[in-house]
């Protein structure tokens, strides 16, 4: 693939901007800092520095694995070319620079921090590498910017955000409500969709600066092409990032020809009497009442076939019982008569994939 100056721009190539923690370093240099990571650093640099020795081997691909959020993590190969090409088309649809700072916030074992550490490398950035810890923003008073964070950053970062240009967010769906928190910032905030299939994200919404129907639609990044399947699910056709078609299980509204709108996952679609509930629609509802973690999720049922039950976390939702669940929810008028969960379930701690997703009861 080639960057808007129409140089070739390969794996091997390690821009003479980039930066690790304030220093310049060559492909030839990243070795000694990689080893220097696996033999004395924190865990977290030495999962950096088990990356960087696998970018600059001699091989095509890179191991990588996927979230795990819909059954158990997989081992996949990845085209480091597919990963460079992501990190250009990345490049373009954000503006970022030469010499911009960037902040891996994010842990290396997932793609979203690989890609973080490859867009540095491909598109000259200076990086800074901290603690993949909930408040980031606590560990460096520096500003930034171009930023990766998940919505529980986020969440503990609101007050720090103005020291950030643009901010990525992604790993799983951001509340009503952390977007409300966002309304005053003066950074660029954007949600972005995407799998370790993909390469990282594919598509990313603005959520600061936007309202309507503009806070709620993806725009495709440059190269990648949409379509939806007989189910409304969307696929995915990025040949520079993915060699094959990408037939996701995600509910989707096309809405332009690079535009869509994301509705839930097809494998939590509920029916219960002949009625298809979509369980994150009814979450993003049930959000402004519910402070802590919880999800709806069906569970069967002789009559219904599936009933739509409230499972509610205790340990995040401190004090709450069922029967001020129930009270809670009767004061929701946005819930339409079928959205209405059957049973309240309270768990003490909700199970989590291996980088922190939640499992849902269907799942277990």
């Amino acid at each position: 693939m080639t960057n808007t100056a129409g140089l070739s721009i390969t794996y091997k190539n390690i821009h003479n901007r980039f930066k690790l923690d304030g220093n310049y370093f060559s492909r030839e240099d990243l070795s000694l800092v990689a080893y220097n990571f696996i033999k004395e650093g924190e865990p977290y640099q030495k999962a950096i520095g088990d990356f960087l020795l696998d970018w600059i081997d001699d091989k095509d691909t890179i191991t990588a694995f996927t979230s795990g959020s819909t059954g158990n993590p997989k081992k996949i190969q990845l085209e480091k070319q597919s990963m460079v090409n992501s990190a250009l088309a990345t490049g373009d649809f954000f503006g970022i620079s030469v010499g911009d700072r960037a902040l891996l916030c994010l842990p290396v074992a997932y793609i979203a921090g690989k890609m973080m550490l490859v867009r540095a490398m491909i598109l000259g950035l200076e990086i800074d590498l901290i603690r993949p810890v909930s408040a980031p923003l606590e560990e460096t008073c520096n500003g930034y910017d171009f930023v990766a964070m998940t919505p529980m950053q986020v969440e503990h970062s609101v007050a720090a955000l103005d020291r950030i240009k643009t901010l990525i967010v992604g790993g799983a769906p951001m509340s009503g409500a952390l977007k409300a928190k966002l309304t005053e910032t003066s950074c660029s905030v954007y949600e972005t969709y995407g799998m370790t299939e993909t390469v990282s994200h594919i598509a990313a919404k603005k959520i600061t600066g936007n309202d309507g129907e503009a806070a709620s639609c993806f725009h495709a990044l440059p190269g990648v092409g949409i379509s939806t399947d007989e189910r409304g699910c969307l696929v995915i056709d990025a040949p520079e990032i993915s060699g094959k078609q990408v037939v996701t299980n995600d509910l989707v509204e096309l809405v332009a020809e690079n535009t869509f709108r994301w509705l839930g996952r097809y494998d939590h679609v509920i029916n219960s009497g002949g009625i298809k509930l979509i369980p994150e629609q009814i979450e993003e509802k049930l959000r402004s009442i519910i402070p802590g973690r919880f999800y709806v999720s069906g569970v069967k049922d002789a009559r219904l076939g599936e009933k739509l039950v409230l499972f509610v976390e205790e340990s995040s939702n401190p004090g709450w019982t069922a029967e001020a669940v129930e009270k809670a929810i009767r004061t929701l008028h946005s819930l339409g008569k079928y959205e209405v969960p059957k049973e309240i379930r309270l768990e003490k701690n909700f199970r989590e994939t291996q980088n922190g997703k939640l499992l849902r009861h269907r799942d277990l």
